[in-house]
Order: structure tokens, then sequence, then C-alpha cells
């Protein structure tokens, strides 16, 4: 299976990502979707820059859903990072399995926004990414909140 590890954080890359994730669950590279990051050329090379040690993907969403695929099928390992898991949504809404090794998404870091409830230490969510939870849940997806 090539995708190893699928996260949500609204930090999408980070140095835990690598001193933690990584041992943990190695990979060879990492795909990191969220539109705005994508369309941001300087937080973009911020992000890549967070990482040396494996090459790293920014896609926006439309983009992650043209070239995940491939991705899937590859023999490497690769973790798939969201800042929502409303990507994550419109992603499996588009047919393409997210499945991983333990079919669990770890979700990280939510912070406070407008409109959000506090469901865990710095996890928050608005309706719209409750219900994307919902959603990935009744794919068979487990959701495991760990900073």
């Amino acid at each position: 299976m090539a995708i190893s590890f699928v996260r949500i954080d609204d930090r999408v890359i980070h140095g835990q990502l690598m001193t933690r994730w990584a041992k943990e669950r190695p990979c060879d590279g990492i795909v990191a979707i969220d539109d705005a990051v994508a369309a941001d050329p300087l937080l973009s090379q911020v992000m890549k820059g967070a990482v040396t040690d494996v090459k790293v993907w920014l896609f926006d969403t439309q983009t992650a859903i043209a070239k995940l695929p491939k991705v899937i099928a590859s023999e490497k390992k690769y973790f798939v990072i969201a800042k929502s898991p409303v990507t994550l949504e419109n992603i499996c809404k588009a047919g393409i399995d997210i499945q991983n090794l333990n079919n669990n998404i770890i979700v990280g870091p939510m912070s406070a926004r407008a409109n959000t409830v506090t469901i865990g230490s710095n996890q928050c969510v608005n309706p719209e990414e409750i219900a994307a939870f919902d959603y990935l849940t009744t794919l068979g997806h487990q959701i495991d909140f760990r900073l």
C-alpha cells in the first residue's frame, strides 16, 4: 500500500512530522494538500524547507485528485497530509481511496477559529469539519485525535 500515513494538521508540514512520525512510519515522500498553501509560493517554499530527507509535493485539491492515483499505484510509501478534513472528504468523494496501513487518519492541531467548538487540547472544529469527519468514518476510516 503506497499511503503509509494520513494526517490532518493545520500546520500542514512542520519539524515534528519528520522527527516523530517519519520514525514511526517511514516514508519515501510527503504529499501535502491545501489550496491556500499550494497557491502561496513563499509558504510552499517554507513547507518544503521543513523537510530535508524526502521529496515533498504541495498540491491544491484538484491537482491532488489528479495526481494521487499515481502516488497510490507506486511501490513507494507516502504520507498524505491535509490542513482540513474537508479536503480529505473532497478527495474521497472524487473517488480517491486514501486507505493506509491501519486505515486511520491521525488528527493533529486544528486551532480555534470563528464558528468552531473545542473538542480537545488545541483541537477545534466547525460544523463543516464535523460533517467531513462523519463522512470519512462512513468510509471505514478511524479518526484518531493525537497531537
